[in-house]
């Protein structure tokens, strides 16, 4: 269950006056205290009925020049500012089930039913509307591989909603959500933290009914490289080196992958199944067998 933490009982701020007071704090988003202790300029924040109506309406006049330029986000998305060095200030729209963005797009367009956690630590706040609600249930990041299919040991904590002046603070790889909608349109406000490591920790996605690991969500912008190069042909002794050597576990099964999507790399799984990391072992074990099963090495993961 994401941690409740008391709004406290400042006046309002405008952005700036929020930015302001996160760059004079010394909050650590690797400390769940020290971040949690951010939350009430968060709150303060959303005591102020008039600021995002202010900031849509200046996007608007300028073509959404601000969020053209730096919001990788989808349209559910206004960036408040753009991503600083230990935080990202966002705000999210919520729709109802029965409203035309939700009938046209579909709930999956907005995650609602879609299990996960996440891979960095956010503050949210209930800005507008009745708010979202949530199925929570915690979990242990030591206790799965992150395997597709692998039992999650998910354990249910209560389904609440983020209420108008509710403030929360959402523990990275713990805390696990299933998102409903709303009753009516509603709008949350983040304070995300950042991590330069935040691409090689892992998220998943999770299937509530069957307890279990329905895959990453994670991606590295040099994964997507991995197939290329191997197709190609030139690169297969670069990804070899990465299957063999990088850092991460996932850069080295996804490098392991890439090998056998092109009919290579089957002596290097016989070599990962000895690999000190258990993601790894447990990864080319899987794949082994199931070539064994095809009579294929070229097999897609």
């Amino acid at each position: 269950m994401p941690r409740l933490i008391a709004p406290g009982s400042g006046t309002a701020f405008d952005i700036d006056a929020l930015v302001d007071a996160l760059d004079a704090h010394p909050f650590d988003t690797r400390d769940e205290d020290s971040f949690a202790d951010a939350g009430p300029l968060l709150a303060r924040l959303g005591r102020n009925p008039h600021f995002l109506a202010d900031l849509a309406i200046a996007e608007l006049k300028d073509r959404c020049a601000g969020q053209v330029a730096t919001n990788g986000y989808s349209a559910q998305v206004v960036l408040l500012r753009p991503p600083s060095a230990r935080y990202v200030l966002r705000a999210n729209f919520w729709p109802a089930a029965t409203d035309d963005a939700v009938r046209s797009s579909g709930a999956e367009a907005f995650f609602y039913g879609d299990a996960h956690d996440h891979n960095f630590p956010f503050l949210t706040y209930g800005y507008l509307g009745p708010g979202y609600w949530s199925d929570y249930y915690e979990r242990d990041p030591a206790a799965i591989l992150g395997l597709p299919g692998e039992r999650a040991h998910l354990r249910f904590v209560e389904r609440a909603r983020l209420e108008p002046g509710r403030l929360m603070l959402y523990r990275q790889r713990l805390d696990v959500h299933r998102q409903l909608p709303p009753e009516a349109f509603s709008v949350s406000l983040n304070i995300l933290g950042h991590d330069p490591a935040q691409p090689w920790i892992d998220q998943y996605r999770f299937d509530i009914d069957t307890d279990t690991v329905v895959g990453g969500l994670t991606v590295a912008p040099s994964e997507a490289l991995l197939a290329l190069a191997v197709q190609f042909g030139n690169g297969i002794d670069v990804v070899e080196t990465l299957a063999r050597r990088h850092p991460f576990a996932r850069m080295r099964t996804t490098a392991l992958d890439a090998l056998l999507g092109a009919g290579q790399g089957h002596a290097l799984a016989e070599e990962a199944v000895a690999d000190s990391d258990r993601l790894v072992a447990a990864h080319a074990r899987r794949r082994l067998a199931a070539i064994e099963a095809t009579g294929s090495d070229a097999i897609a993961a």
